[in-house]
């Protein structure tokens, strides 16, 4: 098993997506912006289909409340 089937239970990454909407309305970054924070707070996750989804749903879900 490779260690992007670790991403989605990993701590780092779970709390960065849980302070992303902040980030976000603090800062007003764009998409790029707000995935180089995430990837910053744990580590890179383009590649990882699963993980960028998440983060993606966070994004959007953060400016259509």
């Amino acid at each position: 098993m490779t260690n992007k089937a670790f991403l989605l239970t990993d701590s780092s990454f779970i709390q960065a997506l849980r302070d992303l909407p902040a980030f976000l309305l603090s800062t007003d970054a764009d998409l790029d912006m707000a995935y180089d924070w995430v990837a910053d707070q744990s580590r890179p996750f383009a590649g990882d289909l699963a993980a960028f989804d998440l983060f993606y749903d966070v994004y959007n879900e953060t400016f259509d409340a």
